[in-house]
């Protein structure tokens, strides 16, 4: 982040639930990185129903989807109020000629992005629901860990419906799960709204989803 900071001219731009940094079919020009927030990536299926495939969070790059061809291939949704780094594609690339790092980390954004979208795929195709949701709270966790933010207790900014369509579950199914790790005592619901989540200990989180996926198979 510092070193795009110095390196690369940008616009910070802030953003509110529900904004839109890029929509489906629209021209690429620009890059983002995500300074404060979370957002939601959303793609549209041929029968016009709409899928929630990744979840961005501080320090993700969002809008790799429009290099390829020159147009996004799908949209970037704020869930909550942040900032956004704008940054043209063709700044960028002047700016590596004098910095070459920044392609190094253009490319470790790159492959991150590779890796979670295989891992969530392998998640959806093979854990059961129970686990596949434990799995789900986990990765969330961990994305705040590493940022240095609070993971003792997380704010979901996403609702049961959102959360199943990103799972291939249905709402009932997610509420079901959730219930289920609150009876566990692996998680807990806080007073103010069960949107907001206790973790007591993400080992148990993580053995949870081991123990449930290893019980699936007998």
């Amino acid at each position: 982040m510092d070193l795009i900071d110095a390196t690369v001219p940008l616009h910070r731009r802030m953003v509110r639930a529900g904004d839109c940094i890029h929509q489906a079919g629209e021209r690429f020009g620009s890059l983002y990185v995500l300074n404060s927030g979370f957002f939601k990536i959303v793609n549209l299926n041929a029968d016009g129903r709409e899928q929630v495939t990744g979840l961005k969070f501080r320090g993700d790059w969002i809008g790799l989807d429009g290099i390829a061809d020159g147009h996004h291939a799908c949209d970037a949704v704020a869930m909550d109020t942040g900032e956004v780094w704008v940054i043209r594609y063709d700044a960028f690339l002047d700016a590596a000629v004098r910095a070459p790092a920044l392609l190094r980390v253009l490319h470790a954004a790159m492959s991150c992005e590779i890796a979670h979208d295989r891992n969530a795929l392998m998640s959806v195709c093979t854990l059961p629901a129970d686990a596949r949701v434990a799995e789900f709270l986990r990765h969330w966790v961990e994305s705040l860990a590493k940022r240095g933010m609070r993971t003792d207790e997380i704010t979901l900014r996403m609702t049961r419906a959102e959360i199943g369509n990103y799972l291939g579950m249905t709402l009932e199914t997610v509420s079901r799960a959730l219930s289920r790790l609150a009876r566990d005592g692996v998680i807990a619901f806080v007073e103010k709204g069960r949107r907001e989540v206790r973790i007591p200990d993400l080992q148990a989180l993580a053995g949870f989803a081991q123990r449930d996926a290893a019980a699936s198979l007998h």
